[in-house]
C-alpha cells in the first residue's frame, strides 16, 4: 500500500478489490473506482487508444466514491501486449558495467584499457543512430503488491530503475517528430537482471542472453501509477533508486543517448506498437554490479522518478519446494 499519489495532478492505477482488479483514478492521497462510463471505453488499453485523459480530469474535483489511497492494494498499472527494452542507453552506466567486468572477455584487461574501450563503444553507439532494443515478457510485469522472489540459481540479481513509456495510439513506422503523439503516459519500471546469466559460459562469443538474465517471474516491477504524458518531461526526469535507504542510482533522463521519441520511433520501425505496450528507456549508472553488492533476502528498493511517485519493491529469497 502507499499513502500518497504521484506529484502529477492525477493518474491511473490498478488495485485489488476482493478477487478482481479494478481501475482507479488517483488524485493526491485519494482514489476512486472507474467504470466503463467513466472511461468512455471498455478497458484500460481502449481508454489509452482513445486518449481519454480530459474525460478523467473532469472527475478529479467531482464528488464520488473517493477513498484513501492507503486503504487499497495497488498492482501494476499496465496490461501490455509487448514489453520492449532499450539497453545501454546511459553512457556512464555502460562504462561502469564494463569497468566492473560484466563481459567475461573483459575480466583480465587493465582498467585504463577497459575505460578507453568502453568510451569507444559508447561513442560508436551514439553515432550509429540506432538504439539497442530487446524484448521482455509481459508476464514478468508485476506491481508492488508482489514481493521480488530472488531465484536460488544465482546470487547476482541486480536492479535497473527506468523511466517506462506507455503507448496510447497505435504506432508503426512513425518518425521521432510524430512519436510523442503516440505516447499515453509514463510509469516506473525496475528491470531486474541476473548478471551471471547475461553472458553464459560454454557457448562461445554468441552475445548476451537477455531471456534468461531478465525474465524470471516478477522481474519487471512496474508502477504503481500511470501518469498522463502531459505531466512528464522525459527530457529531464530525475531517476533515483535507494536500497535500504541508501542512494544507489541518481541521474536524469537528460543523460539518455537516445531520447524517448527516438526510442519509440526506432522500435516502431520493426514492430507495430499497440495501446498499453511498455517501452523501457534504459537505466542510469549505479547498479549493483558497479557497487559490488547484489540483492539479498530482506532488501527494500525504493524508486522515484519525477512526477511518477514512488515504487517500493521488497525482496525475498526463493523457498525450495
Amino acid at each position: 500500500m502507499t499513502s500518497t499519489g504521484p506529484e502529477a495532478p492525477f493518474a491511473l492505477a490498478r488495485y485489488r478489490e476482493d478477487d478482481r482488479i479494478r481501475l482507479g483514478l488517483v488524485a493526491g492521497d485519494r482514489i476512486r473506482p472507474l467504470d466503463q462510463d467513466d472511461l468512455g471505453a471498455a478497458g484500460l488499453n481502449d481508454f489509452l487508444a482513445a486518449d481519454g485523459w480530459d474525460r478523467l480530469e473532469k472527475l478529479v474535483g467531482a464528488d464520488g466514491p473517493w477513498r484513501p489511497l492507503s486503504e487499497v492494494t495497488l498492482t501494476a498499472p499496465v496490461e501490455p501486449r509487448h514489453v520492449l527494452q532499450a539497453g545501454a542507453n546511459y553512457r556512464t552506466h555502460v562504462i561502469q558495467l564494463i569497468m566492473a567486468g560484466i563481459a567475461k572477455e573483459d575480466r583480465d584487461v587493465a582498467p585504463e584499457e577497459l575505460r578507453t574501450r568502453a568510451e569507444r563503444v559508447m561513442d560508436a553507439r551514439a553515432a550509429s543512430g540506432r538504439a539497442i532494443i530487446f524484448l521482455g515478457l509481459p508476464g514478468c510485469v508485476v506491481g508492488g503488491d508482489e514481493p521480488l522472489v530472488l531465484p536460488a540459481y544465482s546470487d547476482q540479481h541486480d536492479w535497473e530503475l527506468e523511466l517506462a513509456v506507455v503507448i496510447g495510439k497505435e504506432a508503426y513506422r512513425v518518425t521521432p517528430e510524430a512519436a510523442p503523439a503516440h505516447i499515453a503516459g509514463y510509469t516506473i519500471a525496475n528491470d531486474i537482471t541476473t548478471r551471471d546469466r547475461v553472458f553464459p559460459g560454454g557457448v562461445g562469443d554468441m552475445g548476451a542472453d537477455w531471456f534468461r538474465s531478465k525474465n524470471a517471474p516478477g522481474f519487471l516491477p512496474t508502477g504503481p501509477f500511470l501518469v498522463p504524458a502531459r505531466f512528464v518531461d522525459p527530457r529531464d526526469a530525475r531517476v533515483v533508486l535507494e536500497l535500504n535507504g541508501e542512494v544507489m542510482q541518481d541521474a536524469t533522463t537528460a543523460e539518455l543517448i537516445y531520447d524517448v521519441p527516438a526510442i519509440v520511433s526506432d522500435a516502431s520501425q520493426t514492430t507495430r506498437l499497440y495501446p498499453g505496450d511498455v517501452i523501457l528507456t534504459g537505466s542510469p549508472a549505479g547498479n549493483g554490479q558497479h557497487w559490488g553488492r547484489f540483492l539479498k533476502d530482506g532488501d527494500v528498493m525504493t524508486g522515484r522518478i519525477s512526477m511518477l511517485g514512488e515504487q517500493v519493491v521488497r525482496c525475498v529469497a526463493a523457498v525450495d519446494s
